[in-house]
């Protein structure tokens, strides 16, 4: 049929027939602009009206001259002659010319128009009786519905399940191994309306015919519960010996009828490990070549089981979900505004949710502009009930202290960091460890950079359960986030027993808020009372905002039930101590930032459980509590405590001590001699104004820390992590030698008025260093000594603006920053060539470090206005575009360096990088992009022109050998979005044993 086609001439890939009033400004103008966008030439009729019974001659001669024909059948469709004459033509053409069919049906079910029945049969019947003179236009009407409905086609539904799934189905297939003749069970694994079940029933129907025997049994676990294991396994072989008569009494041996048989199976939505014990106990059941598919929300029951390969579903990109929603658009006359709004707020509530997109979409897009408006906003307080539903089944599978835990994470503790929710939990005697292993396991949560996150819709589900404990009153829920209704309860004094948790963030109050004993007393069970400001609960304790604004008023006799209490974190607290009964055993977290306290407790309180302390900021604080009875404390913070002038001996008694920041303490004139037993202790910071002029002599012993700074202590010589100078006038402080800190892999030495004379050369033993800030100083070369830190991966010098040259860098340095050292002369060459050669170990190495591009490779930012002759092409500009050389890929190719001139920046502002590499191929195979965002970040003004260095490696690059032509764009832009203007810029090719490879400048 093929061949006979290609001798007629083709004017139109594709002639679209259709009923112009059903789709014309809906489906049909979408899918020609589809095709159009994807370079396919369509015929499409323009004109509104038909202007008479007979189809037009040039109609026909562009149905005869295309090569497909997609016929959108709609419900109209038969009750137009016009239409229906154009049918008998596409017929015709697809007999005597080989012409392609794709009928789609729109809204209609095809047996109907088959059979030319329902809403079909109807225009037909009145076509027979206004065509009695002509009966056999009308039969030839009815054959050619009959062969167009007989094809295969695609209904709209169909398009709506297609998207994204060629992909998905794809990968299921290659983890199938389907050409090995093992025996291969897979899970397919995901949250709850994540589409499992459609991406298993269409791999299902593509491979079937591959397998003698074949059953897909559909949420097998509501059988299960519905009509027990005997019709279970009755069902499951019924289905694969298609014998629809089966009758079971007992439960039989499957392995005895099927182990000789190539089976393809696919167990939906399995709940309970006993099914797979029974229907697919062990691979030997089967025959070789069979293939077990398993859809579960349970990763901890494919485990059981031995399902070691397994698939996790995932939701819609962006892209996707917009082209899923636009499919029913085109159900419905929306304009392309309405249609741009509405499916903007849909796909922000439904985060790629299949489930969720499939439900809105179903409904919204049939309202009217006021009514969908109405309705997402009453989605933002209500959650709709059939996708809660869904979501639910994976929580009502949790055991009570998981549920617990859940609960905690949905209204507490997103994003906070695991390792402290488990700690806090802990305290609460959940078990947390396991819990969220189980969480995990059930896809209720995710964890990304030791954060736990979790699917909004999720979330709100959680939250949801907690409102309905009691929809009218707060008071009688078991947690409250919400300020609103932390203020009814409070403020009206409802707030009773069954409430264990409260999280109130100030920055949503208007109102100031009294919290009194009387407000609290009835709260028995209360474990987790958290009053913060939303920008200052960082967890990482480095650094807190100078938010001293607090709402809350907290009365003089305000006291707790300390019974249950694992967290109390209270901002702004205003009274100078806490209650002389406070003696919470189970309190994990003691959190006061920016209190009144003048001194914590008196005497010594035995709070074994207690791991974090935070105080920043509380400027009344003297000294610190006695430390003995807290025996497994773990973190203090002390930053911005200007009054504090004692630091407790007891301090280093403490066995597990690991993080202490006194940043900004002005009065602290000496730390405990105790403080070098801190074997535990891995970071310290004593930075800014800090007045300790002295420590203990074996400080620079302690062999497990690893963050160290100093920043900002421009004390005088005598500062006490200095030794004395032996001159007079001494010019700046001396380094104490550092090889006792063995594990340190990060200093910050930044503005501490170092010179060349301060035995800078000492930096050089730190062989664990990976990250050194040396910036705001005063020295004009750094020792070569830098060049042994072998881990060294960032090294920052901004604003050493006496600097004048560097020696060798560190082989492994990914990251330099040198802005605003005016002095330094141009070494941009010698740059290119010092950490180049050992990319591929860094890649090895720090492969998940991402800290200013999307790539480990070289990154430097330094004064200058000239791009390095070895940069082959440049440009004036932000764009670079070039064609390669023959041959320009060999064995030695290392990596493209990108590079960008800015102009002096005079205001401090923050920017940020953003490059979009393109490169064509030789080969016509399609183009590709590489992107990097977020490549630096100023906060201080530039006085000169800057050059930025980064580099591509190769590792980054797919089919590098075919690329032909490169383009390279460059973009700045502000905090604020506004673009900053580019100088120049440029790429060039880096090679082994730095070959030379001479490209001319653009």
């Amino acid at each position: 049929m093929a061949s006979a086609s290609s001798t007629y001439q083709r004017r139109y890939d594709v002639f679209l027939s259709f009923k112009g009033e059903d789709t014309r400004n809906n489906f049909t103008a979408h899918l020609y602009q589809a095709l159009c966008q994807k370079g396919i030439n369509t015929f499409i009729d323009d004109h509104k009206l038909e202007r008479g019974q007979v189809i037009s001659p040039e109609l026909f001669a562009a149905v005869e001259n295309s090569l497909f024909s997609v016929v959108v059948l709609s419900q109209n469709y038969a009750s137009s002659r016009w239409c229906l004459d154009e049918l008998v033509k596409i017929v015709e053409c697809m007999k005597s010319r080989g012409q392609r069919v794709l009928p789609i049906f729109y809204n209609v079910d095809p047996s109907d128009v088959r059979r030319q029945s329902g809403i079909f049969g109807e225009p037909l019947a009145k076509h027979d009786q206004e065509s009695l003179e002509n009966m056999g236009r009308v039969q030839s009407w009815k054959d050619a519905l009959t062969q167009v409905a007989n094809l295969s086609g695609l209904s709209t539904g169909d398009i709506e399940n297609m998207v994204g799934l060629d992909a998905r189905i794809q990968e299921v297939e290659m983890r199938l191994c389907l050409e090995s003749n093992d025996i291969l069970m897979l899970g397919i694994w995901g949250m709850g309306g994540i589409g499992k079940t459609t991406l298993a029933k269409a791999v299902y129907n593509k491979i079937r015919s591959q397998f003698e025997m074949c059953s897909f049994f559909e949420n097998i676990g509501e059988d299960l519960a519905k009509k027990g294991l005997i019709r279970l396994q009755q069902k499951f072989l019924s289905q694969l010996l298609e014998e629809p008569n089966l009758n079971m009494k007992v439960l039989t041996s499957i392995k005895e009828r099927l182990c000789s048989k190539k089976v393809l199976a696919v167990l939906d939505n399995v709940n309970d490990p006993l099914i797979l014990k029974s229907l697919v106990g062990n691979q030997d059941w089967f025959g070789r070549g069979s293939r077990i598919i398993v859809t579960t929300r349970d990763k901890r029951l494919l485990a059981s089981h031995g399902v070691i390969n397994i698939y996790e579903a995932r939701g819609f990109s962006d892209e996707e979900a917009f082209d899923f929603l636009r499919h029913y658009s085109l159900k419905h006359e929306l304009s392309i505004n309405d249609f741009m709004e509405l499916s903007s707020e849909v796909l922000d509530y439904a985060q790629g949710l299949p489930l969720a997109l499939e439900v809105l979409g179903s409904f919204l897009f049939s309202m009217t502009r006021e009514e969908w408006r109405n309705q997402l906003n009453k989605l933002k307080c209500t959650p709709n009930l059939k996708i809660q539903e869904v979501l639910a089944i994976s929580y009502d599978g949790l055991d009570d202290k998981e549920k617990n835990i859940f609960l905690d994470i949905a209204c507490f503790f997103e994003w906070e960091d695991k390792d402290y929710v488990i700690e806090i939990l802990d305290g609460c005697g959940f078990f947390s460890l396991n819990g969220i292993r189980a969480l995990l396991d059930k896809s209720l949560i995710t964890i990304y950079s030791n954060k736990l996150m979790m699917h909004d819709l999720i979330q709100e589900m959680g939250r949801e359960i907690v409102r309905r404990q009691s929809l009218q009153e707060p008071g009688e829920r078991s947690r409250l986030w919400f300020h609103e209704d932390i203020y009814d309860a409070l403020k009206r004094n409802t707030a009773s027993e069954k409430i264990e948790g409260i999280f109130l963030n100030l920055s949503h109050l208007e109102e100031t808020l009294d919290f009194t004993a009387q407000a609290f007393s009835r709260m028995s069970k209360l474990r987790l009372l958290k009053v913060y400001n939303s920008e200052d609960t960082s967890r990482n304790f480095k650094d807190t905002s100078n938010k001293e604004k607090c709402r809350v008023n907290f009365s003089k006799d305000f006291k707790l039930c300390y019974d249950c209490l694992s967290c109390l974190y209270l901002h702004g607290y205003s009274v100078k101590s806490l209650p002389s009964d406070f003696n919470p055993k189970k309190l994990v977290e003691l959190s006061m930032p920016y209190s009144h306290i003048q001194q914590l407790w008196k005497g010594i309180k035995v709070l074994e459980k207690l791991k974090f302390i935070d105080l920043s900021h509380s400027k009344y604080l003297i000294e610190t509590p006695d430390f003995f009875g807290v025996t497994n404390l773990r973190r203090l913070v002390l930053e911005g405590c200007v009054s504090l002038r004692k630091v407790h001996s007891s301090l280093g008694d403490l066995k597990n001590f690991s993080f202490l920041n006194l940043k900004n303490c002005k009065m602290l004139k000496s730390l405990p001699s105790s403080t070098c037993d801190l074997k535990s202790l891995e970071t310290l910071i004593l930075s800014d104004e800090i007045a300790l002029t002295v420590l203990p002599s074996s400080f620079y012993f302690l062999r497990n820390l690893k963050v160290l700074s100093f920043s900002g202590c421009k004390g005088p010589p005598s500062t006490f992590w200095v030794l004395p100078r032996r001159i007079s006038n001494p010019i700046g402080p001396i380094l104490q030698p550092l090889s006792g800190l063995c594990s340190l892999v990060e200093l910050n030495l930044s503005d501490c008025n170092l010179t060349d004379e301060s035995n800078l050369s000492s930096l050089g033993s730190l062989s664990s260093l990976r990250i050194l800030y040396l910036g705001g100083n005063g020295f004009v070369t750094l020792p070569s000594t830098i060049s042994l830190l072998s881990n060294l991966w960032l090294l920052v010098l901004e604003n050493c603006k006496r600097l004048q040259e560097l020696p060798v860098l560190p082989s492994n340095l990914i990251e330099l920053d040198a802005q605003n050292c005016t002095s330094l002369k141009d070494f941009s060459s010698e740059l290119l060539k010092s950490p180049l050669p050992n990319w591929d170990l860094q890649k090895r190495k720090l492969k998940n470090y991402h800290a200013y591009g999307n790539f480990p490779a070289l990154n430097a930012f330094i004064p200058g206005s000239r791009i390095p002759d070895c940069i082959g092409y440049q440009c004036s500009g932000s764009e670079v575009k070039a064609e390669l050389p023959p041959n320009w890929f060999n064995s030695n190719f290392l990596a493209f360096v990108l590079c960008f001139v800015s102009f002096p920046l005079f205001d401090c502002i923050r920017f940020e990088a953003h490059t979009s590499f393109h490169c064509t191929s030789s080969d016509n195979s399609p183009s590709f992009d590489i992107s990097t965002r977020d490549l630096m970040y100023i906060t201080t003004k530039l006085e000169s022109d800057h050059l930025c260095l980064f580099g591509v490696p190769l590792s980054m690059i797919i089919h590098c050998s075919q690329i032909t032509h490169i383009e390279v764009s460059f973009e700045l832009m502000s905090w604020d979005g506004d673009p900053i203007e580019i100088k120049r810029c440029g790429f060039g090719l880096v090679y082994k044993n730095n070959e030379d490879e001479n490209h001319s400048n653009l």
